[in-house]
């Protein structure tokens, strides 16, 4: 029931500050229309901010100037591949068709900047039109003093990825910072992050040199005030605007007063999608799933107020795209989240079992085919969690969640329960409750596969991205090495914590709202996690979330402004 105290009218409304509202917000200015922007949270970024930030646009300008260059066509030949018959192709397509010219026009008239990495390659393969580089698109660094006072209303990334209290390390660094008295390179590479970083500290809460999800967030936040974009903080929507069956605008809460907000050309959905909606995830999500990396504020506002008024929802069998994740409690009460991407899972030396003892996945292949793997064994033998194996050599040379290379706290680790450790397979497979003459013939077969390098169970090292994760020094197979045949041995709980929805509003290819027939609602659109993924619950490759928020939020402020 519409209670506004107050009212505004706009052009075009964007409910949502992450990398799709603030693209949806930025372009509709850029094309002369009057735009305001309302986000839940004191910070604009969503996900995104605490994300990696890689952005997967194919056969962009930028693929051609890093020397990796990329085409549209091998793009859709290996989308066919990976969606197969699954719907949404006219959605996909005008992904292809427009990620291009978004990529360039923001490079053009913007500070939003990427850089394609020449090696990145795209998550399912081999496959023809795969690519090894080209696609995935890093955002540029960007110094968060740029901002001023606005400094702080960039998310920052969550906790346990800031070191030092507030820096932010790019995966680049990593090597380097962790091991920097190794070579004169990683003690010049550690001072040129460290040193300014406490420089910052004596003004800023934290380091103000932005990479990844956040360098990304500042400079589309940075674009957003330049363009003098008005965005409004801890304005929460409410409900939506109709008249005659189309939208003309939202109520949102403001201040403590709802306001009533009229937008002539629409209102566009970029809220963040189901992550923290009690009852989206009970209709959706498998049991034994209750965690996400989202904000708290990404609570389904824009699912729910437009299936309210008649929007119907998509992918419903594949509700979202998930991490293998890792938990641990702090002192103070904070339940930290360890997201099992490339740095232990995919080395060579580690195997993963379901409570039978047994492996059921390629521990090499994406976080979200891993996680995928692990659900799917769960539908007939207990996979919640399942554990990561590994010697101890490999826990001090490639580390283990929260456990970093070197191996540094491990027994502190063990003792706060974190990580179980046995001296034998017996006694470790006790710790777990797994069976424990599985457990032993499962590392048997796993050392017999690591000698010959060839993964004949499950095909670990058959594709490009697991050899690219694996260790280039581990041969034949970068991806095999037999484990110690002395322990002790260690095991790590995991369990699939999503990073995005895929269930979503079911949309058109300009981003308008449909409903269960299929007809449009006038005036609504969505883009983001709001919008139904549309590759269908498969994830072809790195920023396959963040690539298609982005055009889509594009693609609906052209619409919107008539420039389709």
């Amino acid at each position: 029931m519409d209670t506004a105290k107050s009212e505004q009218h706009v052009d075009l409304l964007v409910i949502g500050g992450g990398a799709a509202g603030m693209t949806a917000a930025l372009t509709a200015k850029l094309e002369g229309l009057d735009v305001l922007l309302c986000e839940k949270a004191p910070y604009v970024g969503g996900i995104t901010a605490t994300s990696g930030g890689t952005t997967w646009v194919p056969g962009t300008h930028l693929s051609v100037k890093a020397g990796v260059p990329d085409s549209v066509d091998a793009a859709r030949e290996f989308l066919s591949h990976v969606c197969k018959d699954k719907s949404g192709g006219d959605l996909r397509e005008a992904f292809l068709r427009f990620g291009p010219q978004m990529i360039q026009e923001l490079d053009d008239k913007t500070e939003v900047k990427f850089v394609a990495a020449q090696a990145h390659p795209d998550y399912i393969g081999p496959l023809p039109g795969e690519a090894y580089g080209g696609r995935a698109l890093a955002p540029v660094a960007f110094d968060g003093k740029l901002l001023g006072a606005d400094f702080d209303r960039v998310r920052p990334p969550r906790r346990e990825f800031m070191g030092l209290g507030g820096m932010m390390v790019n995966r680049s660094e990593l090597g380097a910072l962790l091991k920097p008295f190794a070579s004169l390179g990683n003690l010049k590479t550690t001072l040129g992050v460290v040193l300014p970083y406490f420089k910052d500290r004596l003004s800023y809460k934290r380091g103000t040199r932005l990479v990844m999800g956040n360098a990304l967030v500042g400079r589309l936040y940075y674009s957003l005030k330049q363009a003098g974009v008005p965005v409004w903080f801890e304005s929460s929507l409410q409900e939506l605007l109709l008249d005659n069956g189309k939208v003309t605008g939202a109520v949102v809460r403001r201040n403590g007063q709802n306001v009533r907000i009229t937008a002539s050309k629409g209102v566009v959905l970029a809220t963040g999608g189901a992550a923290w909606n009690p009852s989206l995830r009970q209709r959706f999500f498998p049991e034994g799933t209750p965690d996400s990396f989202a904000p708290k504020e990404n609570s389904g506002d824009g699912i729910t107020a437009a299936e309210q008024i008649g929007g119907a929802l998509d992918n419903t069998d594949f509700p979202a795209l998930w991490f293998p994740t890792s938990f641990k409690t702090e002192s103070d009460g904070y339940r930290a989240m360890w997201p099992h991407i490339i740095l232990d899972r995919a080395k060579p030396g580690l195997f993963a079992v379901a409570s039978d003892g047994r492996r059921f996945a390629n521990e090499s292949n994406s976080y979200h085919d891993f996680s995928s793997a692990q659900l799917a064994r769960h539908r007939d033998t207990p996979a919640l969690p399942a554990y990561l194996i590994a010697d101890e050599a490999f826990v001090k040379q490639y580390g283990l969640g929260f456990i970093m290379p070197g191996g540094k706290g491990l027994t502190g680790y063990v003792q706060r329960g974190y990580v179980q450790r046995g001296q034998t397979w017996t006694e470790l497979a006790q710790k777990i409750g797994v069976p424990a003459e599985n457990l032993q013939a499962t590392a048997q077969r796993y050392n017999e596969l690591a000698a010959t390098g060839e993964d004949t169970d499950f095909g670990r090292g058959t594709s490009a991205m697991n050899r690219f994760n694996g260790d280039a020094a581990v041969k034949p197979n970068p991806c095999l090495r037999p484990l110690a045949s002395q322990g002790p041995y260690y095991a790590l709980a995991v369990r699939p914590a999503d990073l995005a929805g895929s269930v979503g509003l079911a949309c058109n290819a300009e981003g308008q709202v449909l409903r269960e027939n299929g007809q449009v609602i006038d005036g609504l659109f969505a883009c983001g996690n709001d919008l139904a993924s549309i590759f269908k619950g498969t994830y072809p490759g790195p920023g396959t979330t963040i690539g298609p928020g982005m055009v889509f939020g594009w693609r609906i402020a052209k619409f919107a402004a008539g420039k389709l």
